[in-house]
């Protein structure tokens, strides 16, 4: 029977850091909240695909699980986040947060 090949665990740390990275580039980098926003879960993405990976690695179903939750507190970051973005394009007609200065008066 033939084996199947697995791909090197740094691999997926190479892809992941690149992942993470870019995400940290999209944060310091743009103004646009909706384009911070895709930033940081890609961030989140990218630790919850190295931690998948590592559990795959090492035959331990709890990175999977710990992956489960960090993607349901993300689900209920965004929907926050998205509210958030919401009520603030509806006072201030942007969502460019150079001009959310004005909400702090």
């Amino acid at each position: 029977m033939e084996q199947l090949q697995t791909i090197p665990l740094q691999y997926y740390i190479l892809f992941c850091s690149a992942l993470f990275s870019i995400g940290v580039i999209g944060v310091l980098a743009k103004r646009n909240a909706l384009v911070i926003f895709m930033s940081v879960e890609l961030m989140l993405n990218s630790a919850n695909l190295l931690l998948a990976a590592f559990s795959a690695y090492r035959n331990d179903p709890a990175g999977q699980i710990f992956v489960f939750f960090i993607m349901v507190v993300a689900a209920a970051e965004v929907a926050i986040g998205l509210a958030l973005l919401v009520v603030v394009y509806r006072s201030t007609k942007t969502i460019d947060i150079n001009a959310l200065n004005r909400l702090k008066y």
